[in-house]
């Protein structure tokens, strides 16, 4: 893709209680460029999750627009907005939401089963660090090794961008650092973006850009000049 992968413009989503408004996203700018590692970070309350929620397609904006490449989120129906979430959108949460009956290949099997294009789900859990573990079902996995099957299950379907809402927050320190490598390396090999929520320093300090959220706006956008490897989180 030429350009920017997402591109934000104003915008805002706003949430009317009775006569009082909650402000939750105000006048997002910003553009997302193939293989960027994106940080955002800011205070509870903040607008991270309204954020990656709306670049995920899983809520409007009240206000602005959303553009993936050339065509315009913001405007799309209901079942364009279904397709987005399935053929583009790779999500991984603090909490796997693992099927617990279905072993760790069975659970990407079934994420690749939806797309037009899938990976081969044996070939991403050997990427993801799973070879030998694929018949496990999720209660014989560790905490970073059921978060593993949630990446190879994100990426499995080539998204355009991985969206990460506290991946780590669920791991120790060593769980935590193994999974923020494998999402860099990911990034790295797919040339996919990543927007990844955190309120960890260190991990945010793994990526090329920083957003600072306070009070519902993007408060400011900085580029790390030196990312940190991320081996020397380990």
């Amino acid at each position: 893709m030429q350009g920017p992968v997402l591109r934000g413009e104003g915008l805002s989503r706003f949430y009317d209680t009775g006569e009082v408004r909650v402000n939750a996203l105000l006048e997002a700018d910003f553009e997302i460029f193939p293989g960027d590692f994106v940080a955002v970070l800011g205070p509870s309350g903040s607008g991270k999750s309204t954020l990656l929620n709306i670049l995920g397609g899983m809520d409007n904006p009240s206000e602005g627009k959303l553009w993936h490449g050339e065509r315009e989120v913001t405007r799309f129906s209901q079942k364009a907005l279904s397709d987005y979430r399935r053929d583009v959108v790779g999500f991984i949460f603090q909490f796997f939401n693992l099927i617990p009956s279905l072993t760790a290949i069975e659970n990407v099997d079934l994420a690749a089963s939806i797309v037009k294009n899938p990976l081969k789900p044996k070939d991403v859990l050997d990427m993801v660090g799973l070879t030998g573990r694929e018949k496990h079902f999720p209660s014989q996995l560790s905490g970073g090794e059921q978060q593993r099957v949630s990446i190879a299950r994100a990426i499995v379907k080539r998204p355009d961008l991985l969206l990460c809402d506290e991946p780590t927050g669920a791991l120790d320190s060593k769980n935590s650092a193994a999974i923020i490598k494998l999402l860099a390396d990911t990034g790295r090999t797919l040339q996919c973006p990543i927007i990844l929520i955190t309120h960890d320093m260190n991990i945010a300090n793994v990526a090329k850009r920083l957003f600072y959220m306070k009070d519902g706006r993007i408060d400011r956008q900085e580029i790390n000049p030196e990312p940190k490897p991320p081996d020397t989180l380990l």
